[in-house]
Parts: C-alpha cells; sequence; structure tokens
C-alpha cells in the first residue's frame, strides 16, 4: 500500500511500529507536492527542510521510547492564519508581507508538543474573508477533485492539501463554516468543535466570538485524534473553556443504535441543488440502518442566519483589522505625506476588495444611528437562534443536513456575485453563531464528479456524540460499498 494512502492514524501506527521511518513519510508527501503543487497552489509557505529536521527528532524520540503519540512523525500543514514563530503569517494578505510572528500560536504548539511534522502553511481567503479561497492576495487555489472549480474557502488551501495527498491532515479555522464548506468541496472530513475548545491564542482574528481552529482530515477517526491533540485550556486566552471531557477517540464507536437524528426541513427548501439532497438523505438512511432514531423536524429562524452572521462577523472584523496599519509590521505604502496619509495608504492598497467590503460594511453597523438598526438586532437574532437549538437538542442528540448547498462552483462565479457568495454559507454559519460543533464528512459526489457533504450537528461540548454518529456512518458506508 503507497504510503499516501493511509490515514494519519494508519501512518502514526506505521511509524510506532518502525515499519515506515517519519523521513520516508515525509518524502512520500514532498514527492507530491513537487507533482501537484505547481498546478493546485495549495501552500503559500513550504519549509522542507525543517520538516526534514524535526522528522529526525522525533524519528530519535521514537527509538529511545520517549515519543508515543499516534500522531508523531506525521506531516501536518497549518492554515497561514494560525501563527508560527519559525515561518511567515500571512493571512493571504499583502498587509502582512513579510511578517514572521514572535511566538506560536497555541494550537499548533499542542501539535509540535505531541511530534507533528510541520511543512509549511496553506492558502486561504484574505483574513479568512470568502468562501472560495480566491480571494488569497497570491492567488486561488485549485479543487483537487476537478480542476477550474474552487476547493471552498476560506481554509481551501488545508481542504486541497489533504484531498491531494500534499499532507496526511492540516489545521483549518472556522468563522461561519471555513473548515466545513472547503471540506464538503474537497471530499475531505472537517470538524469544527464547540467554541472555546482550542486555544485562540496566535490566531489571527477575522470575528472573535465566531472563530475557532479545528482538524481536516481523511476521516472522522483522524479529526478526533487531531482534536485531541489540539484541544487544551489555554490562560493566554479569556475565551478558552477548561473541559475534562477530551478524549474523543473513546467516542468512536460503530453503534448508532438510541441516537436521536433530527433533520431540519428548513434545510431541504428552495436553493437546495437536488443530487447533493438525495445523497445527504441516503447518509440518514445508513444511520436508520444502523440503529438510529430519524426523524424530521422544523428548525425555525434558518432564513436569519446569514444577515445575522454577516452583520456581527463585519463588525469584530472592522475593529480586529483596525491594528493593521502600517505602522509596526508588514506593508507600508511607499509615498505618503504625513501618518494620516499613511495609514490610509497603507490600508487601501494592502487590503483586498472582499476585506475592504466587509471592513466598510463592518464600521457601517457599528456607526452611531445604525448601531441599534442593525448590530443589537443581529446580536438579539444570534440569541433566538441559539434557542432555536437549544430546543432542538432537548429532542434529538445530533441534527442532520447539507453541509453546503450545491457542489464546488467554477472559479470565477463566486466572486462576480458577492451576495450569492454569501449564502452558500446557509447551513454553516447558524453554528458558529451558536458556538456549536459541527463536522462534514463526505457522502458522495455529484454527476461532474464534485464531492459532496453532509453536516452533523452536536449540542455544545457534545462532540462526541456527532463523531460517533460519523463513525457509524462511515462503516456503514464502508460495508454499503462492499
Amino acid at each position: 500500500m503507497e504510503i499516501l494512502q493511509y490515514t494519519a492514524l494508519e501512518l502514526g501506527r506505521k511509524i510506532q511500529s518502525h515499519e515506515i521511518s517519519a523521513k520516508e513519510a515525509l518524502k512520500a508527501v514532498l514527492d507530491r507536492i513537487d507533482e501537484r503543487e505547481s498546478s493546485l497552489h495549495a501552500y503559500l509557505y513550504l519549509d522542507p527542510e525543517g520538516a526534514l529536521r524535526q522528522s529526525e527528532l522525533v524519528e530519535e524520540r521514537i527509538l529511545k521510547g520517549d515519543l508515543g503519540h499516534p500522531l508523531a512523525g506525521v506531516p501536518v500543514a497549518i492554515k497561514d492564519n494560525l501563527c508560527t514563530k519559525e515561518m511567515p503569517t500571512t493571512c493571504a494578505s499583502r498587509i502582512l508581507e513579510g511578517f514572521r510572528s514572535p511566538f506560536t500560536a497555541k494550537a499548533v504548539e499542542n501539535l509540535e508538543r505531541v511530534g507533528a511534522v510541520i511543512l509549511g502553511k496553506t492558502n486561504m481567503d484574505e483574513f479568512a474573508m470568502g468562501s472560495t479561497t480566491e480571494t488569497s492576495a497570491y492567488g486561488p487555489t485549485q479543487n483537487p477533485a476537478k480542476e477550474g472549480y474552487v476547493p471552498g474557502g476560506s481554509s481551501g488551501g488545508s481542504c486541497a492539501a489533504v484531498a491531494a495527498g500534499e499532507c496526511f491532515y492540516a489545521l483549518g479555522t472556522d468563522t461561519g463554516g471555513s473548515i466545513r464548506q472547503p471540506s464538503s468541496f474537497c471530499g475531505v472530513t472537517g470538524l469544527k468543535p464547540t467554541y472555546g475548545t482550542v486555544s485562540r491564542y496566535g490566531l489571527i482574528a477575522y470575528g472573535s466570538s465566531l472563530d475557532q481552529a479545528g482538524p481536516i482530515a481523511k476521516d472522522v477517526s483522524d479529526c478526533a485524534a487531531i482534536l485531541e491533540a489540539i484541544a487544551s485550556h489555554d490562560l493566554r486566552d479569556s475565551t478558552s473553556v477548561a473541559r475534562k471531557d477530551l478524549d474523543f477517540t473513546s467516542a468512536l464507536v460503530d453503534d448508532a443504535r438510541g441516537l436521536r437524528i433530527g433533520i431540519p426541513r428548513d434545510y431541504f427548501g428552495e436553493g437546495l441543488d437536488p443530487e447533493v439532497s438525495r445523497k445527504v438523505l441516503a447518509t440518514a438512511d445508513i444511520l436508520r440502518a444502523r440503529g438510529a432514531v430519524v426523524e424530521e423536524f422544523d428548525l425555525s429562524l434558518v432564513s436569519y442566519a446569514i444577515p445575522a452572521y454577516y452583520v456581527i462577523a463585519c463588525a469584530e472584523a472592522s475593529s480586529n483589522l483596525a491594528r493593521f496599519d502600517g505602522v509596526k509590521y508588514g506593508y507600508r505604502a511607499a509615498d505618503y505625506e504625513d501618518l494620516h496619509a499613511m495609514y490610509k495608504k497603507s490600508r487601501s492598497q494592502g487590503f483586498g476588495e472582499e476585506v475592504k467590503r466587509r471592513i466598510m460594511l463592518g464600521s457601517f453597523v457599528l456607526s452611531s444611528g445604525y448601531y441599534d438598526a442593525y448590530y443589537l438586532k443581529a446580536l438579539k437574532t444570534k440569541a433566538l437562534i441559539k434557542q432555536a437549538f437549544d430546543a432542538a437538542f432537548q429532542k434529538y442528540d445530533v441534527l442532520l443536513g447539507p453541509t453546503a448547498p450545491q457542489t464546488a462552483p467554477k472559479m470565477g462565479e463566486s466572486l462576480s456575485d458577492p451576495l450569492k457568495m454569501y449564502l452558500g454559507d446557509i447551513y454553516t454559519v447558524s453554528v458558529n453563531l451558536a458556538g456549536l460543533p459541527a463536522v462534514s464528512i463526505p457522502c458522495g459526489e455529484d454527476e461532474k464528479g464534485l464531492p459532496i457533504g453532509v453536516q452533523l450537528i452536536g449540542d455544545c461540548f457534545q462532540e462526541k456524540k456527532i463523531l460517533r454518529a460519523g463513525y457509524s456512518y462511515e462503516q456503514g458506508r464502508k460495508e454499503a460499498e462492499g
């Protein structure tokens, strides 16, 4: 079996048993990157020398017997909005050109601690603002499933790298679906944890009340193991939660009996591609056959999620991005008359169109006279959406629906119509507004050969339930496929 066909956990077991060395695994990935990266463009920065040093150190520690983590020696890619001391961090924006962080993000530190081999930084939508990875200042990423199609976003580089075999797993971030939607488009598994489970220290903020880092991998088992590695309480992050139930791999049980699964009727209305609908409902049939109780219900408030999300996210972005002014780090305009002109020119030249659009929208909804009309209403709507989910989880363990209304669009289609791009997040943003965990799992392809993802949503701190349901589905699908 070729090395690149292994999941992260399978490779980790081979490395621990000395059947494959960490250096051999790294070489296989670097060869694939040499082969595909010129057309794919999943990475913004690669560090093969640093990765080689890491793999040698990890190999030594494994041989000595003092490093037994299941992910030790397994090559990983990091989304470029997670700070890394040894590599540049640009958020795919010109405004952070040449920036090197003086510290490393806690989630990345946690991976380094267990012996992960970090390959480099992946492409993304600029400052995580977009759903296609086309707003990157350094050019778009292609969908590995089909050239000429987007990989989704904003974690499109991470998802494309996993799908193409350019890493065994990756870290992404999810503000309104940015792990789950590109996972659906690329045919990989992506998990957005409960807000506060993974420290946001070192994650360059877009929407602080919504952002959450999480794993992208080949299957549910890998995601569970990666989440165990990166989840931790961190005093440097005031939103970090001290959780005791971090043994996520214990939920990997092939048993859906007794699981109560609700399917929101609201998710299957106008705008959903019929092929996507069929594949997602077939997932429900597999879970039902494995003992789950599956029924439809009305979730309500779905149509209000998009406007509430974009008002809140843009308001927070306008505040968070005020720090990028050309003074201390990153890009500075070459010609300016005074300090005010330097701010204006540096930001005008350094930020892309989509980022400027969201900063302006955020500044508008926070401005005097409009705060009550827009921002305050959005916060009230957010509370109502959380209440609707709370009511649903009184009755159900897991909610099941599509990750995205359609499969990946062609390059250039979404950017010409930003509103259409925003509406593509209709099934994912409410999860972030309510702080819930959710996972996107591949459930088939459309007639063009483009992947389709099913989304499983859990109540706060109930990752184990969605991992159990997801694992049961994967086993059922394997049996059905023979």
